[in-house]
């Protein structure tokens, strides 16, 4: 179930290089997913491909890496999916607990929460 959209920067491998991208905040999605020519783009590679559950129950494989992202002036490594083309960017809760961030869903916003063990 998508949110609203946030500004974030996703950058290579070595934390050098950036691109500014619109994402989507998904409290439904495990991953964050970008498109797959954007992270060749800035040389990330698949560490591996996994099979992921789609919301109509059928699976789609993929490619999973991990790179560094920006984002609620934040940097850390999390791990990304390779997406399709023409597709919508999401954020998903994964990165999100790496970067103890909440969602507001009624002013459209992410906000700091406290991390959990």
């Amino acid at each position: 179930m998508g949110i609203f959209n946030v500004e974030l920067e996703i950058g290579d491998p070595e934390g050098r290089n950036y691109r500014t991208v619109e994402a989507m905040v998904d409290s439904g999605a495990a991953y964050t997913t970008m498109p797959a020519s954007l992270l060749r783009g800035l040389g990330v590679e698949a560490l591996s491909s996994r099979t992921f559950v789609l919301a109509d129950g059928s699976r789609i494989r993929r490619g999973f890496g991990q790179t560094w992202i920006r984002l609620e002036g934040q940097e850390y490594i999390s791990p990304v999916v390779f997406w399709d083309e023409g597709t919508t960017p999401l954020v998903g809760r994964v990165t999100l607990g790496i970067f103890s961030l909440g969602i507001d869903p009624v002013n459209g916003q992410l906000i700091p929460v406290e991390s959990r063990m």
